[in-house]
């Protein structure tokens, strides 16, 4: 694995069907989008196909606000996504993401890898997406 990848494995308390809508409805992925616990997400426009764009607007409980955008690479229904990534204010860094979704039992698995972060980011994202992963196991519980 590249330095500039990270990656985590989530059990999520989901059927893999909910998990997927998590990601892919804009009005539920305002709910846990974002690594501030205390955040709120703002706008999301999702266009969920191949070569669909997705743009997303959250705030910290700090009123810091971020936007991100990217285009969807794949996209199979309940088993994986993947999409560049771009942060508005850091333009010069196009990443890479992608999400897979597995059953397992009565849970969903979720590989999360995100790849080609560069060094110049101000973001830390292993504990970002961590965070952020807190927040949507919260909203699949609900």
């Amino acid at each position: 694995m590249a330095d500039d990848t990270i990656t985590i494995s989530k059990l999520i308390n989901a059927p893999v069907e909910k998990v997927w809508r998590a990601w892919t409805d804009p009005g539920i992925i305002l709910k846990w989008f974002g690594s501030d616990p205390k955040g709120a997400g703002l706008q999301a426009s999702l266009d969920v196909r191949p070569g669909g764009l997705f743009d997303i607007t959250f705030s910290n409980s700090d009123r810091t606000v971020y936007s991100c955008f990217g285009v969807y690479a794949e996209v199979e229904q309940h088993r994986r996504l993947s999409f560049t990534w771009t942060w508005k204010n850091e333009p010069e860094t196009e990443s890479f993401v992608t999400v897979l979704f597995t059953t397992y039992e009565h849970l969903t698995k979720l590989d999360f890898e995100h790849a080609h972060l560069g060094t110049s980011s101000k973001h830390n994202y292993l504990l970002g997406w961590q965070a952020t992963f807190a927040k949507l196991e919260r909203v699949m519980s609900t």
